[in-house]
């Protein structure tokens, strides 16, 4: 198994979670925040619906321009799963054709002629499609129990839902 192959599994698996937790975002709370500091709950839910195809199509050029980040806010929660679909779509195209030599050869973010950041395109991959990603997962999860919504399972049980109990 390759390189991107493997970094795919994993994320054809983790998109299903990801597909669950997206389901609970309610229109009705998409511009709630935590903390003034913070994302709403539609950026952060876009956000989380839209990393791995977005990381995946900056994987294929060598470097990358450092990015400005700005988070759209998702204009409803109907939008998200479809986003989802189509994020993991791009990061299959992307990601399957990048062989194991690509894979690891170095990638770079720069800010004009300086280098911010350099790493194999494979280590970027881990770090920000997926680690990144689950990391925001996780944002998300805590503001649906700040909300007082139910938490899906993830890894295993939450409060709200056991899947090791039928």
């Amino acid at each position: 198994m390759s390189i991107a192959e493997a970094l795919l599994a994993e994320l054809e698996q983790e998109s299903q979670t990801t597909r669950r937790v997206l389901e609970r975002v309610p229109q009705a709370h998409l511009s709630w925040k935590p903390h003034p500091k913070s994302l709403s709950l539609g950026q952060l839910a876009l956000h989380v619906a839209t990393v791995p195809g977005n990381v995946a199509e900056l994987l294929v050029p060598d470097s990358m321009e450092a990015p400005d980040f700005v988070h759209a806010q998702a204009a409803s929660a109907a939008e998200l799963l479809p986003a989802l679909d189509a994020s993991v779509a791009k990061a299959r195209q992307h990601l399957g054709g990048l062989s194991d030599t690509a894979m690891g050869a170095t990638w770079r973010v720069m800010k004009g002629d300086r280098e911010l950041m350099a790493m194999p395109r494979a280590a970027f991959a881990r770090a920000i499609m997926l680690n990144h990603w689950y990391h925001h997962r996780g944002q998300l999860l805590v503001y649906l129990r700040l909300l007082n919504l139910p938490v899906p399972s993830v890894y295993g049980p939450t409060a709200d839902e056991n899947p090791f109990v039928t």
